[in-house]
């Protein structure tokens, strides 16, 4: 008999989106289901739960079973309320400030290394083969040698010294740069 579990992240498992929930998850030990979902096209009933069209979303079932009742969408949203609901272990510093910059890691990383990482390199290598048709290996490499390096140097620079980037432990920050470092690694690595 299986066991009927709350939680349930929707999304594709490429996503670095995605990994960063699963790990967190994962992370605090807590039980949940991973559902799939075919985002090209995207499925009408997952339009209603996402409304930016993005991955992931979770739904607690503990809150509603059907449209947006009880759905979160984005992943930083996702790992705010995981956090808040099962706060141990922590992945966000206790300090005001380290959380601050906890915070700000989380951000750039899903928006400043996404964007060069994901639309830059990932997309144009891996999204072409889904089809059928050549990668863009010119317009992956272009993104390699000249977008990347400064996010890398900027990445370096806040590690010297540090094993973590921020709070002096593993936290969300770590997480969510080494989700979009994942999908630069299985395609470019």
């Amino acid at each position: 008999r299986r066991k009927i579990l709350s939680l349930i992240l929707y999304g594709a498992p490429l996503s670095p989106f995605v990994r960063k929930v699963d790990v967190l998850l994962r992370e605090k030990g807590v039980e949940f289901e991973n559902e799939s979902v075919n985002i090209m096209p995207m499925p009408d009933w997952f339009k209603e739960i996402s409304p930016a069209r993005r991955i992931p979303v979770l739904r607690d079932l503990t809150v509603g079973k059907e449209g947006t009742e009880g759905t979160i969408p984005d992943s930083s949203a996702i790992c705010a309320f995981v956090e808040r609901k099962f706060p141990e272990p922590a992945f966000y510093p206790a300090d005001a400030f380290e959380l601050g910059r906890a915070t700000w890691y989380e951000e750039w990383a899903d928006s400043e290394l996404a964007g060069r990482i994901g639309m830059g390199i990932f997309r144009p290598i891996l999204f072409p083969r889904f089809q059928g048709k050549e990668s863009d290996i010119a317009a992956a490499s272009k993104t390699w040698r000249e977008d990347l390096p400064p996010l890398l140097d900027y990445l370096e620079g806040e590690l010297e010294g540090r094993e973590f980037l921020a709070g002096g432990a593993i936290s969300l920050a770590d997480i969510a740069v080494t989700c979009q470092m994942t999908n630069l690694e299985l395609v470019a690595g």
